[in-house]
């Protein structure tokens, strides 16, 4: 029983998928869509911004609820549904809310539309006209933070004022027509942890460690063996140990040019981000997800039956495979189909991380860090790219470059796959925790290093690396998540915590152990491992 057609083919087909998995770099989760600063902190200024579900009803049919947020002044919305009053919802008129309105506002939500005058105008207008509320609807899909000017010093406002995007307002515009509208506004409050973290920070901890296992679970014995079948009937054996066992040894030159590749993919995908262009990063990913499931699927039926008879096909560009291995690569093909399709369905995530974790299992079996040196490069390179795009691009591009492409904007609705991704079950405003491909896999790569260094030193857990990058991993995504929290959701650049907690840990424990010079000039040649047929 075989691969089809080795590992040649698959080195091939997960190179270009090396630059795009680092677009994912940078978000372990987006921001919660506000912007601009908190103003000034006034005594009658001060309410915390509170993100505000709006439950629409439209001849007495509720409809999907919208989303908004409140102001810095007026009134606190309450946090549960029950205890808010359901109110009709009335245009002003003039529709910038900046004078007085001939629409009858009293006991209803008054809608305005952002610009002409400021929000503290709009909310004393409205109130005025005893509006029982304020939707402000903004002129962008994000949500402005609507604050006070350092002048607003004796406010009176004693209604609730919110806003909401673009779209909802057009949602409510569309359903107004000709038809009566209820509102009804409160702010559920967030749990400060979910427990889609807990499940994500264990399946990113537990590709790395199955990633670093794979090859010690069945790989190594069936390409020794394969590779012993090809030397006996090929008269260039030399040939068939570079098709069956080309590995890519990552350089320290590869490094700084794969970084630089990667800020160059990044900036296209923020100007020219559309739904074919994600839509071309699906079709990659679903190529590598086929490819990495078939690998693992296929590795423990090959441990399992490797003396078992083999019925076998000649296929056109596949070259012999055998019916086993064809039937798997359907099955694949098919999952990955389906996962498409059906992208958006509410349980989609789950084909979605299977795919996502099938692929980086096979990418990490592909690509390797050579020594500690290389990796200090790569590592490196990364944690200042990761923080240059979430904290440093705004002073450029006014708003962080890696949160807007991991949002998906001017994408239509589409979203990049190449992360990992939970939903958040106990949030009332659901969503996903996620986590980007490049931050499993580059600490994955200095892991699965520490454990192949391990195992040829002939290291026990204790006193080898492994273990404890294992560790370090797992607290540097801990931090990564308190980073989130303390930060009030906005995105965090992950490697930022990953690559002290890694990288870190391996240089400290070797100038400990006086085993760094070996780290760092070590070589997988001198090693009893395959050598490497290519390098990067």
């Amino acid at each position: 029983m075989s691969f089809p057609p080795g590992c040649r083919s698959r080195f091939s087909a997960a190179l270009p998928l090396l630059f795009l998995l680092a677009l994912s770099f940078a978000v372990a989760a987006t921001a919660d869509g506000s912007s601009q600063d908190d103003g000034p902190n006034l005594p009658s200024c001060n309410n915390p911004f509170k993100l505000v579900k709006v439950k629409i009803w439209v001849d007495g049919v509720e409809g999907e609820d919208l989303a908004g947020l409140t102001a810095s002044f007026g009134a606190l919305l309450p946090e549960e549904a029950n205890k808010s009053p359901k109110l009709p919802a009335v245009f002003s008129n003039p529709l910038n809310g900046c004078s007085n309105s001939s629409s009858k506002l009293s006991g209803s939500v008054a809608l305005s539309t952002r610009g002409d005058c400021d929000f503290i105008t709009k909310a004393n207008v409205a109130q005025s006209g005893a509006a029982a509320a304020l939707l402000v609807i903004n002129d962008k899909e994000e949500l402005y933070k609507m604050v006070c000017s350092e002048n607003d010093t004796s406010l009176n406002i004693s209604i609730p004022v919110v806003m909401i995007p673009k779209s909802a307002g057009d949602a409510v515009n569309k359903s107004m027509a000709d038809k009566h509208v209820e509102l009804l506004l409160y702010a559920p409050t967030r749990p400060v942890v979910d427990y889609s973290v807990i499940f994500l920070w264990a399946m990113a901890v537990g590709t790395i460690v199955t990633a670093s296992l794979w090859q010690e679970f069945g790989s190594s014995e069936h390409i020794d063996e394969r590779y012993n079948e090809l030397s006996k009937e090929s008269s260039n054996a030399g040939s068939g140990s570079d098709d069956d066992k080309e590995i890519l040894d990552i350089s320290a030159k590869g490094a700084v040019v794969f970084v630089i590749t990667a800020s160059t993919f990044l900036v296209l995908l923020y100007f020219f981000m559309s739904s074919w262009f994600v839509w071309l990063l699906i079709v990659l990913f679903c190529i590598g997800g086929v490819q990495g499931m078939h690998n693992c699927i296929m590795t423990p039926i090959v441990r399992k039956c490797r003396n078992c008879p083999q019925k076998k096909l000649n296929l056109p560009l596949f070259g012999e495979v055998t019916i086993v291995s064809l039937v798997v690569a359907i099955f694949c093909l098919i999952f990955a189909v389906v996962w498409a399709v059906n992208r958006r369905a509410s349980y989609s995530w789950v084909g979605q991380n299977i795919l996502g974790i099938c692929l980086m299992i096979t990418v990490l079996q592909l690509a390797r860090l050579p020594n500690i040196k290389v990796a200090t490069v790569l590592l490196c390179c990364a944690f200042v790219y990761d923080i240059f795009w979430v904290f440093l691009s705004p002073l450029i591009f006014h708003q962080s470059v890696m949160i807007a492409v991991a949002r998906g904007d001017n994408s239509g609705g589409e979203s990049i796959p190449m992360l990992l991704r939970v939903p958040r079950v106990f949030d009332p405003w659901g969503g996903y925790d996620m986590i980007g491909f490049g931050d499993i896999l580059f600490p994955g790569l200095l892991v699965a290093f520490a454990f192949r260094y391990d195992k040829e030193n002939k290291k026990h857990l204790a006193n080898g690396y492994f273990l404890w990058l294992i560790i370090g991993y797992g607290f540097g995504l801990f931090f990564t998540y308190l980073g989130l929290y303390l930060m009030n959701g906005h995105g965090q650049p992950a490697l930022l915590y990953l690559v002290p907690c890694t990288l870190g840990v391996s240089v400290i424990l070797g100038l400990v152990r006086g085993e760094l010079k070996k780290l760092w000039n070590y070589s997988p040649d001198s090693s009893s491992m395959t050598n490497p047929s290519g390098e990067a």
